[in-house]
C-alpha cells in the first residue's frame, strides 16, 4: 500500500459509515490495551492466514504513539522449530490468556474449530476478544463482495465469541489488507482525538515519508 492508494481510499469511503466502524473498532482495541490491569495483546490468524502485516503495523503504531501494549505477540498455528523467539508462540498462549489480555483474531475465512476452542478458553478466563473477519458486513463492505458461503458458519461462531467485531465483507486480499491498515492507523490515535478521515490523512503522510520500524 502507498500514500496515493490511502488517499484514494479515504475519498472512496467518506460518507459510507465504514470509516466510523473502523474507528469504533480501533478505539475498542486501544481502550482494551490501555485499561487498568491490561496485559498483552495476542494477535492470531487462521491456519491458512497469518496476519504478518497487521503485526508489523501495530508494532509501528505502538512506537509512534508511545503505547507499548499495542505491539502484539503473534501466535502461530505451527511455528517451525527454527523460528526466532518472537515468532515461535503457538496457540497454547490462548489457553493461558486470562483477565487483562486482549485477543485479536484476524480471519478472512472460517476460523476453524481448534482456533475457536482456544479463543473460547481465553474468553472464559477473562480475556477480551476482538475479531476482524471477512464475513458479510455489519458495516458497509469496502468493495461490496461477500465471503464464500462455505465460510460463513465458522465466521458466525467467531462473531459469537467476540466482544466486538469488524466485518470487512470480503476475504479478497487487497481490501482485507486495507482494512488492517485502517485499523492499525486508527488504533495509534488517542480515542476521540481525531476523525477517521484525519487518521487516513495521517496514514497517507506516514506512508509517503516514514521508514518502517518493523522487525517482522
Amino acid at each position: 500500500m502507498d500514500a496515493v492508494r490511502v488517499s484514494a481510499l479515504r475519498e472512496r469511503l467518506a460518507g459510507t459509515g465504514w470509516l466510523e466502524a473502523v474507528g469504533g473498532f480501533a478505539g475498542s482495541l486501544r481502550r482494551s490495551v490501555e485499561r487498568r490491569g491490561a496485559g498483552e495483546l495476542l494477535l492470531v490468524g487462521t491456519e491458512a492466514y497469518e496476519p504478518w502485516h497487521l503485526a508489523a503495523h501495530l508494532e509501528d503504531e505502538a512506537a509512534w504513539s508511545a503505547v507499548p501494549r499495542l505491539a502484539p505477540t503473534l501466535l502461530r498455528h505451527r511455528p517451525p522449530a527454527t523460528a526466532p523467539t518472537h515468532l515461535a508462540h503457538d496457540l497454547r498462549r490462548l489457553t493461558e490468556a486470562g483477565r487483562g489480555a486482549t485477543v485479536l483474531v484476524v480471519a478472512p475465512a472460517a476460523a476453524g474449530a481448534p482456533l475457536l476452542e482456544r479463543v473460547q478458553d481465553a474468553r472464559r478466563h477473562g480475556a477480551t476478544v476482538l475479531a476482524l473477519d471477512g464475513a458479510g458486513p455489519v458495516a458497509p463492505s469496502i468493495d461490496g463482495d461477500l465471503a464464500d458461503p462455505a465460510d460463513l458458519a465458522g465466521l458466525a461462531d467467531l462473531a459469537g465469541l467476540a466482544h466486538e467485531r469488524l466485518a470487512v465483507g470480503t476475504a479478497a486480499e487487497e481490501p482485507f489488507d486495507l482494512a488492517q491498515h485502517l485499523v492499525s492507523a486508527a488504533a495509534g490515535q488517542p480515542v476521540g482525538r481525531r476523525s477517521a478521515l484525519g487518521r487516513l490523512a495521517e496514514l497517507a503522510g506516514r506512508l509517503a515519508s516514514a521508514p518502517s520500524l518493523s522487525r517482522w
